[in-house]
């Protein structure tokens, strides 16, 4: 009768350990690890773009016991108690209070779609009308410019002389070619020569501007493409959640007394 009072006491036991046991992924030296530890590493690798797959849960739960083990070991040689580690421990929760303020801001003042599409038409505004596709040869002396429209006028190719003697590294190497820009991409005196220019057409005389003589040849003419704003949308968002951020920041900074 002894015997069966026994186990039936040692079933109890372990029945009232088994909720513990869940709670924690090992108990190390007598001191209990709890499970949170490892699904709080679990979450924070996650958000840092490397999420723990099933497969290496075990992995995980080793460096959670490792951490536990030496962590015992420094608080045994006493070194939770040194100057440094106070110190360390203050900036890293200071760290981490702001960061958790920072996030429940943006948390509570998201950007709205009313928003993101005010900006939208903001920046359409600002950027409709006509784009140009123009080419043109970068020279630092009046009379070579002289010389190349006299060339391009005796058929000589526009992209050949671009190559050769263009000053502009970036357009050079591309026959001259600047894409598709709006006028005002450049400087005045080169917007005000492109836009009197017919599609086709080559300017007659040398464009003077802060980088030296251009010769200029307008390729085409078309309405301004601009993204959809679905396509933007996330962008805008971004920019705008930085703005908002930036503004909680200096708002706090102003309002905090000084002394």
């Amino acid at each position: 009768m002894k015997r069966v009072f026994l186990n039936v006491a040692a079933a109890v036991t372990l029945a009232a350990a088994l909720p513990a046991l869940a709670q924690n992924v090992a108990i190390v030296n007598g001191k209990p690890v709890p499970k949170a530890r490892m699904d709080a590493l679990s979450a924070q690798m996650a958000a840092a773009g490397r999420p723990v797959p099933p497969e290496m849960q075990d992995q995980l739960r080793e460096e959670v016991i490792l951490r536990e083990v030496f962590m015992q070991e420094a608080q045994k040689a006493g070194l939770d108690a040194t100057e440094d580690y106070k110190s360390q421990m203050e900036l890293a929760r200071q760290q981490i209070l702001i960061r958790t303020l920072f996030t429940d801001y943006a948390a509570k003042h998201p950007v709205t779609d009313a928003e993101a599409k005010a900006e939208y038409d903001k920046f359409v505004a600002a950027n409709s009308g006509k784009e140009y596709k123009a080419r043109h040869i970068l020279v630092e002396k009046e009379d070579e410019a002289k010389t190349i429209i006299a060339q391009l006028k005796k058929g000589v190719k526009f992209e050949d002389i671009a190559k050769k003697q263009s000053k502009d590294p970036g357009s050079g190497a591309n026959g001259g070619d600047l894409d598709w820009a709006p006028a005002n991409a450049y400087v005045t005196e080169f917007t005000e020569a492109l836009i009197k220019l017919k599609k086709g057409e080559l300017t007659q005389a040398p464009v003077k501007s802060q980088f030296g003589w251009h010769v200029i040849r307008l390729d085409d003419v078309r309405e301004a493409q601009l993204p959809a704003f679905d396509d933007v949308k996330p962008q805008i968002a971004q920019q705008l959640q930085q703005q908002k951020m930036a503004q909680f920041q200096k708002d706090l900074r102003e309002k905090a007394k000084i002394e």
